[in-house]
């Protein structure tokens, strides 16, 4: 019995091979694609010195930011918030910023209610602690709470409509200098 599974073993190698050595010459299924490697050189034009310049962006470095209460400060774009930065902008050198903001309570729709956009490459907001409701041009109204996440395109219509009091946000935008856009009602 045991000399049978031999010979089976070696029989099913050679049909196995045989039928490799067929295929080798006949097309490819429709069901295979060539996938090229995206590890590849392309052979393309060298670019020119002044596109490459145009392109090289100084080297970023290390940004640590820890925990200090201190640290939050009303001195940024809204007057009905603190902000905390996390010294993104510096070590990018102007690529992107994060920040934590905290919404001061209560929530004043009068104040915080009016429709705007950024003129910005990416903007993504996770919230931190409490909540947050949203309208976003396109999407509605959301409700946003604690370890929810959400992106803005650039340059959407959207506001604020109400957060609960302790509400904290991290905040990060591509580039970290950017243009907002306060629209009439």
């Amino acid at each position: 019995m045991a000399k049978q599974k031999a010979t089976s073993r070696a029989a099913a190698k050679t049909a196995v091979k045989k039928k490799w050595a067929g295929l080798r010459g006949a097309a490819k299924p429709s069901s295979r694609k060539t996938i090229k490697s995206k590890g590849r050189v392309s052979a393309a034009k060298p670019k020119t010195a002044s596109k490459t310049a145009a392109k090289a962006r100084p080297k970023q470095r290390i940004a640590i930011s820890h925990h200090r209460e201190e640290d939050f400060k009303a001195d940024g774009l809204r007057a009905y918030a603190k902000y905390r930065d996390l010294g993104i902008a510096d070590a990018t050198h102007g690529l992107a910023q994060a920040h934590v903001i905290r919404l001061i309570g209560p929530c004043n729709p009068a104040e915080v209610s009016k429709l705007h956009y950024h003129d910005v490459e990416f903007q993504m907001v996770y919230v931190l602690k409490g909540w947050v409701k949203t309208y976003m041009e396109g999407q509605g109204e959301t409700l946003m709470k604690e370890g929810s996440a959400w992106t803005q395109p650039p340059r959407i219509k959207h506001l604020i409509m109400d957060y609960s009091d302790d509400v904290e946000l991290l905040e990060v935008i591509l580039p970290a200098e950017f243009k907002t856009v306060e629209l009439a009602s």
